[in-house]
């Protein structure tokens, strides 16, 4: 029997973090041949390329190029060009990762031409549908034949929106998996000393949601908060394209050049997690930095009013920050008073083998 074609779609950084290990699993099991299908959606080298070379993945399969623009434009761009590759070339199954537009594209694409679908990272929910990606999650999850989960409240909100059981999987968090596949290669970065830094005195920010950085007066606050901070524990803020062009537009940039914020380009995943690995804390309205820093133990203070991701406030480290509540959760972590947290279940390093064991059986069966 030939290799069955699975197809790995992916578009944002994110979503390569999550394909990595599962590529690597999968291409050592004979009987899988998996392709990596780049939607294009994330384009900005740094974004994308980089973090192919640093996990080990080769270019692309294919790439369907579908840049940027609104949601609906590059929702539907996207949902075009995967049902032509689709029509030329049916996999046995297509697995997506995250909660993109991309997502939702191809996972529809897909279901309409009667391809089995799996979602990775399934059942998150911040059920906030102003959330552009609540929506894309919500949809994805309905459509989808296999729904891989990363915690225990994620198969409690998937049962509770009336998904049967059979069709849910708790394998773990996946992230860890890419983090402990390159954490040798991570540490000898030391990307803090080229910026006159030291483990344990600095910070790392992290800042693109729409509700962050597309209003001038919500952006504003958030920075002159940062600027503050910035004045007791430096700050290295490696800058989203979305956020540095509202940064310009706004005029913030006076704000951006506060004394010990440093504003650095995007970084490649071993580059970024180098200095997460040396922080003190983590500022983010990121969703994989809330699980990656519960997963090291390391405070992170969320700039949202709400997650995705509970479980990291839940039992880990995250705690969910308005701006004007930045410095007072600072001087809680110098003084040592924020919580470490506790590793939720099954993120151990070990959630793509369970994954593609999980694809094999479906294969099988």
């Amino acid at each position: 029997m030939p290799p069955r074609i699975v197809h790995l779609v992916a578009a944002a950084r994110p979503n390569f973090m999550n394909v990595a290990p599962l590529y690597h699993e999968l291409k050592r099991r004979p009987w899988c041949r998996p392709l990596i299908i780049h939607s294009g959606q994330h384009y900005d080298y740094n974004m994308s390329q980089a973090f192919l070379r640093d996990l080990g993945l080769p270019e692309p399969h294919v790439h369907l190029g579908v840049g940027s623009g609104s949601h609906g434009a590059q929702t539907a761009r996207c949902l075009a060009a995967y049902e032509e590759v689709l029509l030329h070339q049916r996999p046995d199954w297509v697995v997506v990762v995250g909660d993109v537009n991309s997502t939702m594209a191809c996972a529809l694409a897909a279901v309409k031409l009667l391809a089995p679908v799996a979602h990775l990272e399934a059942g998150l929910r911040s059920f906030d549908r102003a959330m552009p990606e609540e929506i894309n999650r919500l949809v994805t999850d309905v459509l989808c034949d296999l729904l891989w989960t990363p915690s225990d409240d994620a198969d409690q909100n998937l049962l509770r929106e009336g998904i049967s059981p059979d069709k849910i999987e708790l394998v773990g968090n996946i992230m860890m998996d890419s983090l402990e596949m390159l954490r040798p290669a991570i540490e000898r970065e030391s990307p803090w000393r080229a910026l006159g830094l030291s483990p344990g005195g600095y910070g790392v920010v992290t800042l693109h949601r729409p509700a962050n950085v597309d209003d001038p007066a919500v952006l504003r606050e958030i920075m002159a908060a940062l600027a503050a901070v910035a004045g007791r524990l430096p700050l290295v803020f490696p800058v989203h394209p979305r956020t540095r062009a509202s940064l310009e537009r706004f005029g913030l940039l006076d704000l951006a050049a506060s004394p010990g914020l440093k504003l650095v380009e995007p970084l490649g995943y071993m580059q970024f997690m180098g200095l997460v690995l040396g922080a003190r804390l983590a500022i983010t309205d990121s969703g994989g930095i809330q699980e990656e820093t519960t997963y090291l133990h390391i405070p992170c203070l969320t700039l949202r009013p709400n997650t995705e991701r509970p479980v990291t406030v839940r039992l880990g480290s995250n705690r969910l920050i308005a701006p004007a509540g930045l410095a007072a959760s600072l001087e809680e972590v110098l003084a040592g008073n924020w919580p470490q947290g506790t590793v939720p279940p099954l993120w151990d390093g070990h959630t793509a083998v369970r994954v593609a064991d999980s694809l094999q059986r479906r294969l099988q069966g």
